[in-house]
């Protein structure tokens, strides 16, 4: 089996991987990339010509983007029991509130930390509507979380979506909601999610 090798920084998203990586239980090299001058070298241009991080190098394979990676190790790890089966009915709301977290609620994110307001034109013709509009979404996700996204069972979703949730409420970019707080007790559950909770 090849090495894994995931490029972060640590104060970007690649911190989720590094939480789903340790959750799983399986071994990586960590290179850390510092903001500027080495995302630009030609070596890292030539895994991800964004300049950004996190990137994961699989032998051949390069997967960057946090959800997409997210989802890759959980299927490359699938006995570790962090993806719903191909054929599970659970794929649905899996790829759903993955997906939804990485368009339109990372979206909606930035436009209001860059305090961009949309008019109700421009909603119409933006993939994520509005912020309120994105987050009551994600709320009606957690509400109806069972106590999971997928129901009675953690899934890479719940690392992704939870992760996200940390940072927001942490950070007080949005206020806890008790569906959030009540999402998060149920992810404290995990080990390693329960560490980054008590921080």
């Amino acid at each position: 089996m090849s090495e894994l090798v995931l490029f972060t920084n640590s104060m970007s998203r690649g911190n989720t991987v590094e939480l789903l990586l340790k959750i799983l239980a399986v071994p990586y090299k960590r290179i850390e990339l510092a903001y500027g001058e080495e995302m630009h070298t030609a070596e890292y241009l030539a895994i991800n010509p964004m300049a950004k991080v996190p990137a994961l190098v699989d032998g051949d394979a390069i997967v960057t983007e946090t959800a997409a990676i997210c989802m890759y190790l959980a299927d490359k790890f699938v006995e570790k029991g962090f993806a719903p089966a191909l054929n599970d009915p659970r794929r649905a709301a899996y790829y759903r509130w993955f997906l939804f977290t990485a368009g339109p609620i990372e979206s909606a994110f930035t436009v209001k930390n860059l305090g961009i307001e949309l008019n109700e034109e421009q909603q119409k013709s933006s993939g994520f509507g509005s912020f309120e509009r994105s987050f009551a979404c994600l709320e009606t996700c957690l509400v109806n979380a069972k106590p999971f996204i997928c129901g009675e069972t953690m899934t890479a979703v719940d690392v992704y979506v939870g992760a996200f949730v940390m940072f927001l409420t942490r950070y007080n970019i949005v206020e806890a909601t008790p569906a959030m707080k009540a999402y998060l007790k149920s992810l404290s559950v995990n080990p390693e999610i329960a560490a980054l909770l008590d921080k």
